[in-house]
């Protein structure tokens, strides 16, 4: 997952960062909620993790990624979290005691621009319900592309690449993560047949 959206609407991510941290509060661990990359590549250490439902947003391939998953001139997509309908996907408690830090790290990967809106949404788990931070995209941000052809997939699909790697890529490998974990996405499933017959 990636974050740096439209050049030309940067927020500072430290006061984003802040304003987390503040309505965090740090007195119980952390929970942070994972519907793409941060299911495959969460890069921290969390204490437990758990199967989840957001209801009220949604995963969309909308994002627009001009640095990890494309390029100025070519941008890539990653996944978002969109308002409408409903999300399963991965929670990670963190200790509180790290958890400042690995946020800190996580913020570097995730709001480099500060394009996210940080959310704190309720995740339903088997175990019960927790309070976990989120990374939701506004319909009205630049960053989000609207709806897209399957023409216009396709093409971003064959040839966006950034630092990263490939948007292509990032789709299969995320496709892959949802069902090792049982989680069935019929839009990332309808996009990967188009994208497998690219090969």
């Amino acid at each position: 997952m990636t974050a740096e959206g439209d050049p030309l609407v940067l927020r500072d991510p430290r006061a984003m960062l802040d304003e987390t941290l503040q309505a965090w509060g740090s007195e119980e661990d952390l929970w942070v909620f994972g519907y793409a990359s941060l299911i495959w590549r969460p890069e921290f250490d969390a204490e437990e993790q758990r199967g989840a439902v957001v209801h009220g947003w949604h995963r969309a391939l909308r994002m627009r990624s001009r640095i990890n998953r494309g390029t100025p001139q070519r941008p890539g997509l990653v996944f978002a979290l969109v308002s409408g309908g409903s999300c399963r996907g991965m929670v990670y408690r963190i200790d509180r005691r790290r958890a400042p830090d690995e946020l800190q790290r996580l913020w570097q990967r995730e709001m480099p621009t500060g394009v996210y809106d940080p959310r704190w949404v309720p995740c339903r788990s088997p175990q019960g319900t927790v309070r976990a931070l989120a990374f939701t995209l506004d319909r009205a941000s630049p960053a989000h592309t609207g709806e897209l052809s399957d023409e216009q997939l396709l093409d971003i699909l064959r040839h966006a690449s950034g630092r990263y790697g490939s948007t292509l890529d990032y789709l299969l490998e995320t496709a892959a993560s949802l069902r090792r974990c049982g989680i069935r996405d019929r839009e990332i499933e309808r996009i990967e047949k188009l994208a497998l017959a690219l090969a």
